[in-house]
């Protein structure tokens, strides 16, 4: 797992390929990044953001509200193709009070299993490792390459 590092935003270090924390991107395009979420919530859960540094969705142009739509529908079809959900939880966390723990705006897509921990089970302080995230990495960027053709 990933040691503290001293970079300003996490995510933008990831952007720039910062050899300082986990490279975990399976798809970049349009501008935005699609990366396995470093602790997951579910097996297959991705964040995806925007290259840009903004920190609130009203800060995006049309042209990335509607490129992170397609990216969202994009990573959909890629962890249908490697997991198979059940179902999704999609959303944004604006703000401190809002729980956005990373200042760069992201779009987290957690698949859903039957038969799986809730969420509050989740977020109760432990940090649950369902697969560890270099082998969802694997496994998402193969399925970006299936699905983006």
């Amino acid at each position: 797992m990933e040691k503290k590092t001293s970079v300003d935003c996490i995510l933008c270090a990831i952007r720039d390929k910062n050899p300082e924390v986990a490279l975990l991107e399976v798809f970049r395009a349009n501008g935005l990044i699609v990366s396995v979420n470093l602790y997951p919530y579910t097996s297959g859960h991705v964040i995806i953001f925007p290259e840009r540094h903004v920190n609130d969705p009203r800060h995006l142009t049309p042209e990335e509200s509607e490129n992170m739509h397609s990216m969202m529908k994009l990573s959909m079809d890629g962890i249908d193709n490697k997991y198979a959900p059940a179902g999704y939880n999609i959303g944004y966390n604006v703000g401190n009070a809002g729980g956005a723990s990373i200042p760069h705006l992201h779009l987290h897509v957690v698949p859903r299993y039957g038969k799986e921990l809730g969420i509050v089970d989740i977020l109760s302080g432990s940090k649950i490792i369902i697969e560890d995230p270099t082998i969802t990495h694997r496994k998402l960027t193969e399925a970006f390459r299936e699905v983006s053709i």
